[in-house]
């Protein structure tokens, strides 16, 4: 069963997001993503700097199995990408939640996050994945 805290927001594209003190946001993958794609060895993050609209695709995660795409869950800026990765693309599997962080973003508009799902929501899309 994959974790899904009840802190943060979810896409249907398995992205996650976390609330900083400072109005921006963390974005990972899921634990579910992670899993079902398997072992990590490349992330290409987004630019610093970019501005991306919401849904639009801005990062790829590689791994033994496949690429997948990373779609922007909110339109923002990035201020920063996770340098550790670019090292170490495997703490994707290891902590999703944590140092697996892949970019921060500063919203455009932060009611936005109201649009994405909670865990619950989350969780019955992965149960209707099964």
């Amino acid at each position: 069963m994959s974790q899904i805290p009840e802190d943060l927001k979810y896409t249907t594209s398995h992205e996650w997001v976390r609330v900083l003190s400072d109005g921006t946001v963390q974005v990972g993958i899921s634990d579910h993503a992670q899993d079902a794609l398997g072992d990590m060895v490349f992330v290409e993050v987004p630019e610093a700097g970019g501005a991306y609209p919401a849904r639009a695709e801005c990062a790829v995660v590689e791994s033994v199995k496949a690429a997948s795409d990373l779609y922007c869950p909110l339109s923002g800026e990035v201020v920063e990408v996770n340098p550790a990765l670019e090292r170490e693309p495997e703490i994707i599997n290891r902590d999703p939640y944590g140092e697996g962080w892949i970019f921060r973003l500063r919203p455009d508009n932060p009611a936005d996050l109201e649009r994405l799902l909670d865990a619950d929501e989350y969780a019955a899309i992965l149960a209707e994945e099964k």
